[in-house]
């Protein structure tokens, strides 16, 4: 498959790497990633290994592939459906944290968009360099939920490389529970400057449980079955799986960048506005957040 990595920072550069020992990848990254893999390839290590040479440009406007996998931070959906319609795509892959990204996709694409879940832990550990630091799943389906000939063939795709892929007919509450997992991680862990296992212990058990029973209970009212013990057990679940790993908002605090907070705690809170529920840990999670970007001037 001709397929199209366009964000190609730690976890696109993951998939992109894997994703090349099969299939004929162009990855779409900033200038320094981009002239490592064109002068030495893309290595990937740690718990996935592979040593590959795909195509890498800087530019992603008028290109042509059978599947374009999104991985851009949140906030940078948009400018990415802008680029992405200059060019040619069968289907579109969201493999993007938090909630909204499928919609701005599809509403300034033709492609058939996707929606996608990475458990799979990622760093960047320098140009050309990416690290494997936990295996997880692949999960891929329409992003309006429903069976999708476009995700099975995506699937068959990721499988084939290595990926550990699972293809669903349920993605809207798969993503209501990744948020719901992403919740009670990350702004805890980037606050508190602790990796991922810190959430199972007293006392951010609390505050990681809190904010994974909220969303949950606004997953609830938009329609979706998911009950506040299978989101705890999901977000705990993860938590142990990944317990050395750093959350990938505690990565973007530490290299003092703009956080996706808005498409996690921030998107819980926007939509429990809208049917009248209080959310009080993800609210405090997301002003605090919120706060620290204006203080580095990245908001």
């Amino acid at each position: 498959m001709d397929i199209v990595v366009f964000g190609a920072g730690s976890l696109g550069s993951l998939v992109g790497a894997a994703l090349a020992r099969e299939h004929a990848v162009t990855l779409v990254g900033r200038a320094d990633h981009v002239d490592a893999i064109r002068e030495n390839g893309l290595s990937l290590g740690g718990e996935l290994e592979a040593e590959v040479e795909p195509r890498a440009t800087t530019d992603g406007e008028g290109l042509a592939a059978e599947l374009a996998v999104v991985t851009v931070k949140s906030f940078d959906t948009a400018a990415a459906a802008e680029t992405l319609a200059t060019g040619s795509f069968d289907a579109v892959l969201s493999l993007q944290n938090g909630m909204g990204n499928e919609e701005t996709l599809a509403s300034g694409l033709e492609a058939a968009v996707l929606a996608g879940t990475a458990s799979y832990g990622a760093i960047l550990r320098k140009p050309g360099v990416v690290e494997c630091t936990g295996v997880g799943e692949v999960v891929v389906g329409d992003w309006r939920g429903g069976r999708s000939r476009a995700a099975e063939r995506v699937g068959d795709a990721f499988a084939s490389s290595g990926l550990e892929t699972t293809v669903s007919d349920e993605m809207p509450r798969r993503l209501w529970e990744k948020l719901a997992v992403n919740a009670g991680i990350n702004a805890v862990t980037a606050l508190t400057a602790t990796q991922n296992g810190a959430v199972l212990e007293t006392p951010a058990n609390d505050l990681a449980r809190a904010a994974t029973r909220e969303t949950a209970r606004v997953a609830r009212a938009e329609g979706v079955e998911l009950s506040n013990r299978d989101a705890l057990a999901a977000m705990e679940q993860v938590a142990g799986e990944t317990a050395a790993n750093t959350s990938s908002m505690r990565q973007d605090v530490l290299a003092d960048r703009r956080t996706e907070i808005d498409a996690i705690n921030g998107y819980v809170v926007d939509r429990a506005a809208e049917w009248g529920l209080e959310v009080p840990t993800n609210r405090t999670l997301t002003t605090l957040v919120r706060a620290w970007e204006r203080g580095r001037g990245c908001r």
